[in-house]
């Protein structure tokens, strides 16, 4: 009797390291598989989104650079595919949103910036990155110097209308945000993009139906309370472009304009 209970415990000694490899692989694959299915949150803007390489070249950052520590990355993955010097037409026509819509599934989620670039010609010789001002259907046919291509440029209500609608296709859920305010003050306060990129970042989210962050005025808003003299500490080099504080505060923002999406599942991965 005592023969067959040393066998009993050697055959569960044995047993052991196999049970506890087969536990193990079953907890890495369920791991695995939860971070394949998880959705994840695309941004695409200018450089006020992602400065350089978004990690602080100059001192200088973009929002979405800090996006993902604000969320839960082991339920939702976080990419920022914001690029400096693109506005609502070049992220296209680079074929970096194309890129995006390749892996672009049900469920994942656009955050969306522009404006600040495309207010500049349609085809000068240095960028050729401008856009028709308005949302409407207007259109203009040009020869583009960069691409060295003929090219049809829209409005910019145009091209965000495509982000929309594009994400929507796929499934994927669209955020719009009005663009970031500049270190410009008249009168006091904080210039605004009210009758201009601001308003129409609203008016397309609206007709298209997407979710939309008053991100201009809730930085302004903040700016404003600030201060004048302390907001000029956020921007180093020019008028435009935040450090480290300063695009912190628009991340916090954002974050902000999530929190305030009703029927947004997006904000449930915040942290």
């Amino acid at each position: 009797m005592q023969k067959i209970n040393s066998m009993h415990n050697n055959n569960k000694r044995r047993l052991l390291p196999a049970v506890m490899a087969i536990a193990a692989f079953i907890l890495v694959s369920s791991f695995v598989l939860i971070q394949a299915n998880r959705p994840t949150l695309y941004i695409i803007g200018d450089s006020t989104v992602k400065n350089g390489s978004g990690k602080g070249d100059s001192k200088l950052w973009g929002w979405g650079s800090f996006m993902a520590d604000r969320f839960d990355t082991t339920r939702i993955a976080v990419q920022n595919h914001a690029i400096g010097g693109r506005s609502s037409r070049t992220f296209i026509t680079e074929g970096r949103w194309d890129k995006i819509l390749e892996t672009l599934k049900r469920g994942d989620f656009v955050i969306m910036q522009f404006g600040h670039n495309d207010s500049g010609p349609l085809d000068d010789t240095a960028r050729a990155r401008g856009t028709i001002k308005g949302i409407g259907e207007d259109s203009s046919a040009i020869y583009n110097p960069i691409r060295k291509v003929n090219e049809v440029v829209h409005t910019y209500g145009w091209y965000m209308r495509k982000y929309i609608n594009d994400a929507k296709a796929k499934g994927a859920i669209p955020i719009v945000c009005s663009p970031v305010p500049r270190n410009i003050y008249k009168n006091g306060k904080t210039e605004r993009a009210n009758g201009s990129y601001g308003t129409w970042a609203q008016e397309v989210a609206t007709a298209g139906k997407a979710f939309f962050i008053p991100l201009n005025d809730y930085i302004a808003d903040r700016y404003d309370a600030l201060g004048a003299d302390s907001v000029k500490n956020f921007f180093p080099g020019d008028h435009t472009h935040p450090n480290r504080e300063g695009s912190t505060l628009n991340a916090d923002m954002v974050v902000k304009g999530i929190k305030e999406l009703k029927k947004c599942d997006l904000k449930n991965y915040l942290k």
